[in-house]
């Protein structure tokens, strides 16, 4: 008389099978570890600091300018007490961070900005041009001076400015890399000297500065390039695991394994229960040991990050589920899966380009995910932070996971 065998028996040799069958599948195994290894290298290779400091040029130097402009403002009437304080002045004072690096001749300056040469400032504090291309050695004892943004003013502006003379103009040079709000700062800038040096007040009353920041303000902390790239080094793991698990699930269905699997006792329900739990077991290790390599648990968030990964793992099994049973070879799983997976790779731009996502981006089902990921590792978010992302994440769970165990349900049953 034969022993009955268990639903729990049937159910550990589904998953043994799943994971033979994961072993053998060299291509995708090959990937993983790949990838694995990649994402952990390409992580603490990415800097991990942000320059916040802005280094204007300037010509002619501010002393020159000074210079020019003193006889015409001590016409106009001013005093010797003014005129001094004007010699003493600093364009970057109370500034922070905010430099200021004087050169000869726009031409000079228009060069190391343009990448022709090079600034470098030695201990002694002495600027130093260098000409790379015509092989001039590295000064000793300096440091290379980035310069993106110079102002060139005419050699009597402070004279102009103050007698209120016509057609009085100023040359911006910037790099074509710099935001338009840097330039446009810049242009600001100018026009608040011209009126001080004019002795007038600015035409318009500058707001509390309570009232220009929102939210929260990162000034002097602002987020690294490797820091946003934790969230996405996770979800592009789950994102590789899904077309792993995708390819599995078609392998079985073109070659009709799910038959033979299905005249032994175990059910339909038996089969999809096992598909489940090795997909998201799957991508769920993948994410976590990746999140583990590159630092990003701590004693407070470890239980938040363990709970977006099993809402993202469970989401992309999902997927893999109905692109798997879609795809009728290799080429067309490859098709579905990039149908699939493409539209919900399109949030995870907005970790490298923060600000606010559009509307349509933000119905997306992965964008809750990427969210929390992006609150609980960047800026250090609690569970009243997150749990709307958790919420919305878990109704487009039911969705995404539903429809793939329907989906591969039929396709098993028609086979």
């Amino acid at each position: 008389m034969s022993r009955t065998v268990s639903r729990g028996e049937i159910l550990g040799a589904l998953l043994k099978k799943e994971l033979i069958a994961y072993s053998r599948d060299k291509l995708y195994l090959f990937l993983t570890l790949l990838t694995l290894v990649f994402v952990v290298g390409i992580f603490w290779v990415v800097p991990d600091s942000v320059e916040e400091s802005i280094t204007l040029g300037v010509t002619p130097p501010v002393q020159t300018l000074v210079d020019d402009g003193i006889e015409t403002l001590r016409a106009l009437g001013a005093t010797d007490e003014q005129l001094a304080e004007l010699r003493e002045a600093d364009l970057a004072e109370g500034e922070e961070g905010f430099s200021v690096v004087e050169f000869e001749s726009a031409e000079q300056m228009a060069a190391v900005i343009e990448g022709t040469l090079q600034a470098w400032r030695t201990d002694e504090g002495e600027l130093v041009l260098r000409d790379r291309e015509a092989g001039e050695a590295r000064p000793a004892d300096a440091e290379r001076v980035p310069v993106d943004i110079g102002i060139a003013f005419p050699p009597s502006f402070i004279g102009d400015v103050a007698t209120g003379a016509e057609g009085v103009s100023v040359t911006v040079y910037s790099d074509a890399a710099v935001p338009e709000e840097i330039q446009g700062a810049m242009t600001s800038f100018v026009r608040e000297m011209a009126y001080e040096f004019a002795g007038r007040e600015l035409p318009v009353e500058m707001p509390d500065e309570e009232t220009i920041v929102l939210g929260t303000d990162r000034a002097g902390d602002q987020v690294s390039m490797r820091e946003k790239l934790i969230p996405m080094l996770a979800f592009m793991m789950l994102l590789i695991e899904t077309f792993a698990m995708a390819s599995l699930i078609s392998v079985e269905v073109l070659q009709r394994t799910v038959t033979a699997v299905l005249v032994t006792p175990a059910r339909v329900i038996d089969f999809l229960t096992a598909k489940s739990i090795f997909g998201t077991g799957l991508a769920l290790s993948q994410g976590l040991i990746v999140l583990a390599l590159i630092g990003a648990f701590t004693a407070q968030n470890w239980w938040l990050l363990l709970i977006t990964m099993l809402l993202g793992a469970m989401m992309f099994t999902g997927v893999a589920m109905i692109v798997g049973a879609a795809g009728k070879d290799f080429m067309g799983q490859l098709f579905y899966a990039m149908l699939f997976t493409v539209p919900l790779l399109i949030p995870a731009f907005s970790v490298l380009f923060p600000g606010s996502a559009a509307a349509w981006v933000r119905v997306l089902p992965t964008f809750p995910l990427l969210d929390a990921l992006v609150n609980i590792t960047i800026y250090e978010a609690v569970w009243a932070d997150v749990w709307r992302s958790f919420a919305l994440g878990a109704a487009w769970l039911v969705v995404l996971f539903g429809a793939g165990l329907v989906i591969l349900k039929r396709k098993v049953e028609s086979l």
